[in-house]
């Protein structure tokens, strides 16, 4: 099986090789990459409309490696669709990540875009942070994410999963736990600021506050030293709400 490998950290990202590599020891696994050439951090799953798109192949032994000037879904779309003949990908990974992808803020991530564009084309995907400042390496989180990976493909199916990595393992070893997503967001999320120059703009930044932290979540899972795992899809039809708009439109509503 070839794996296609991207993120949103960027071509040099110290997760994303580290990935690689944890998944090159496995026998009958290709690596290919496709990842940006910079940071892509919050670009969700923005495809690139507006412009010519830069790229590179990069000539390496192990790896087939292209690097493109874009976000991490024209990462995946670009491989999928003109650096695969013959359709021989079966399954993408983004990450590893260097920052948690928890909660609301899944919305945002550029790691699961790209994870969420190889969903779309019907291959198994993960998405896969590691929090920031966590004792946990790149390299153990790597092979802890490859062995979980090749259990998920033993079973079958399409799947699209959203990995987080706690700061530090309960038990001294990755001990994954299905959550739910929990709710983030930011306090001051923008800030001010003006140049020598005079120009003024907004930084963004803030502090990180979370409103849905209860047993169950991803949230709760990493806190407890758990590698949380979140089941995600496409479809953000709201189905409960089907019937009682269709009630209303009957009434002229």
């Amino acid at each position: 099986m070839k794996v296609l490998l991207t993120n949103d950290d960027g071509i040099e990202g110290k997760g994303l090789w580290a990935m690689a590599y944890a998944l090159k020891k496995i026998p009958d696994i290709e690596v290919a990459i496709s990842a940006p050439m910079k940071q892509q951090s919050g670009m969700s799953h923005a495809l690139s409309v507006l412009r010519r798109i830069e790229y590179k192949i990069i000539d390496n032994p192990d790896f087939d490696i292209i690097t493109i000037d874009g976000t991490p879904t024209d990462c995946v779309k670009i491989y999928l669709e003109t650096m695969n003949p013959g359709a021989t990908v079966g399954a993408v990974i983004s990450g590893i990540n260097d920052g948690a992808n928890l909660a609301t803020d899944v919305l945002y991530s550029g790691t699961v875009g790209a994870a969420l564009e190889g969903f779309l084309n019907d291959f198994p995907a993960l998405a896969v942070s590691l929090d920031l400042n966590s004792e946990i390496p790149f390299e153990s989180a790597a092979e802890a994410t490859a062995q979980y990976f090749c259990r998920q493909i033993e079973l079958g199916g399409i799947f699209f999963h959203n990995i987080n990595f706690p700061k530090k393992y309960r038990n001294g070893k990755a001990e994954f736990q299905v959550a739910r997503l929990g709710k983030r967001d930011y306090l001051n999320g923008f800030k001010k600021e003006k140049d020598p120059d005079g120009k003024t703009y907004f930084q963004v930044g803030g502090k990180v506050i979370d409103f849905d932290t209860g047993e169950g979540t991803d949230i709760y899972a990493t806190e407890h030293g758990f590698v949380s795992v979140t089941p995600l899809h496409a479809d953000t039809t709201d189905y409960e709400e089907i019937p009682k708009l269709a009630e209303r439109l009957k009434g002229g509503a």
